[in-house]
């Protein structure tokens, strides 16, 4: 039996239109800014027409900040983080779930505090341990004395020096973030759901653990997967903190960051329409991805396939 609640329904319907305007309206607004001249959108209040600048205003955009090579940034990161968490986090959980070790609850638990530590908290171990990822084995050396053990032994003068750094580089940008403790929560939690006859029915076969990861678990796992592969892209393209400390180079600046300096300072001209329209460039390549993965995320939220 359905129950009507005329009034009720209603109230839901003035919630989610007004939900909709608060989201929707901050960017129909950017959209006509973006195609306002500037004396226009400096006006008070905007008018709320559109204009016939947007081309001009988008390759003013294009052009000023070296949007594309920042974009660019943007999605080789955003991509790295994404394909590294998943595949550490698959692995770890496969790990917790399925094989019988002597600290694996120690393992498990290790994973799980680390959720209760926020980014700022661990940003400047990481950023240390980026600056120079040699510096341990550097220390160690140092410690042992080997540059005169290998002097003495060769007969030549030989120096130690470890330094590797990944400042100012793609991989910097992309690895302290692969690891994920909230994925491999995740990962564990749908692994614990798979029937355990699949498991005993792979190993009468013959299957090895590789095997049945493979075949079996990496199969069922696919919606999930697709619904990871947005929440971590839009989480890695939006890193604004990180990038900010690991780089120095202005061609490996990402948008988030490329963007912000577009914004009007207080000694600038307030032109807006150039950084709203900056804006709307970079919202572009997360969007296409939940776009095309709309479907896949949706059924990855709501569906278990067994």
């Amino acid at each position: 039996m359905v129950e009507k609640t005329p009034i009720l329904d209603f109230f839901t319907y003035v919630f989610l239109l007004m939900g909709i305007f608060i989201v929707g309206f901050p960017i129909l607004y950017s959209l006509i800014a973006a195609t306002l001249p500037l004396d226009q959108v400096s006006q008070v209040p905007m008018p709320l027409i559109p204009g016939d600048q947007f081309m001009i205003n988008m390759k003013e955009a294009w052009s000023r900040g070296d949007l594309g090579t920042q974009i660019l940034n943007s999605v080789i990161m955003a991509s790295g983080i994404t394909a590294g968490k998943i595949a550490v986090s698959m692995i770890g959980a496969f790990s917790i779930v399925y094989f019988d070790y002597k600290f694996r609850v120690v393992a498990f638990a290790s994973v799980f505090c680390t959720l209760m530590l926020p980014v700022e908290v661990r940003i400047l171990p990481t950023y240390e341990m980026a600056a120079n990822v040699l510096y341990p084995i550097q220390a160690l050396c140092n410690v042992l004395h080997l540059e005169g053990l290998l002097s003495w032994f060769t007969g030549n003068d030989i120096s130690i020096n470890l330094n590797w750094s990944l400042l100012d580089s793609h991989t910097g940008l992309i690895l302290p973030l692969v690891a994920s403790a909230t994925c491999t929560f995740l990962f564990r939690q749908f692994f614990l759901t798979v029937p355990e006859e699949l498991c005993e029915a792979a190993k009468m076969d013959g299957a090895s653990p590789m095997i049945f990861f493979r075949k079996i678990l990496f199969p069922l796992s696919k919606t999930n997967i697709a619904a990871l592969v947005v929440i971590e892209f839009v989480y890695g393209y939006n890193q604004y903190l990180w990038p900010l400390l690991i780089t120095t180079n202005p061609k490996m600046t990402t948008a988030v960051i490329g963007l912000l300096n577009l914004i009007p300072q207080a000694d600038d001209l307030p032109e807006w329409n150039v950084a709203l329209c900056a804006t709307l460039l970079v919202m572009l390549p997360p969007v296409l991805v939940v776009l095309f993965m709309q479907r896949w995320f949706v059924k990855g939220l709501i569906e278990k396939e067994k």
